[in-house]
């Protein structure tokens, strides 16, 4: 297995968004925590030979990383055309031996179901901005439809609300960590060049 350190420095090329939507809270995953996450789920086995979905994928950080790591199949689902352009060049970058599809749908709608067991990875939105509150549960909601497992990243201070809405829907918190996010300044609301967001990364296990 390749190191941690490794597999976030195969992620340094991935580009992020040419013009990322406020609405859809568009921030790049870093290549550092992304490779992070997906290191710990193949240390448990959640990778390698696995179908894994990333839900709200943007660019492919998370579907990529997964891509490094020996599963059967990557599926990366997300809304925005143009940021599944970028995936797929960054699909090219990366070079990943292993098969990426690119879905064009609303992740929220659990838009491609499969047989085996699923690992989802995702960094939904975290619902910080007006009209998109409890962003991140709706995508929560389809992880559980469709996963084994999953790991998602949320803003600090969600322990309560995750542990409660996976234990309403036949899941269960096995780990979480928190974990720094960096953010450049590209909305017009940002005040600062860059600043770091407080998160929290969540595994659970669905189905019982």
């Amino acid at each position: 297995m390749a190191t941690k350190r490794s597999l976030a420095t195969k992620l340094g090329v991935v580009a992020g968004f040419e013009d990322p939507q406020v609405a859809l809270e568009q921030y790049p995953t870093p290549p550092d925590l992304a490779a992070h996450v997906v290191h710990l789920a193949d240390l448990h086995g959640d990778v390698d030979g696995r179908t894994v979905l990333d839900l709200g994928a943007g660019t492919g950080m998370f579907a990529l990383a997964a891509a490094l790591r020996g599963p059967a199949r990557v599926v990366g689902v997300e809304l925005d055309r143009d940021a599944l352009t970028t995936a797929r060049a960054n699909e090219r970058r990366v070079a990943a031996s292993a098969p990426v599809h690119w879905v064009q749908a609303d992740a929220t709608r659990a838009p491609v179901r499969f047989p085996d067991p699923v690992t989802v990875v995702m960094n939904p939105p975290f619902g910080a901005q007006d009209g998109n509150r409890n962003a991140d549960r709706a995508f929560l909601a389809t992880a559980s439809e469709v996963a084994a497992v999953s790991y998602s990243v949320h803003n600090a201070g969600s322990r309560g609300f995750v542990e409660s809405f996976a234990a309403d829907n036949d899941g269960e918190v096995t780990h979480a960590f928190a974990a720094e996010f960096p953010v450049d300044a590209q909305f017009d609301h940002h005040e600062d060049a860059s600043r770091d967001l407080d998160v929290e990364v969540y595994r659970i296990e669905w189905g019982g």
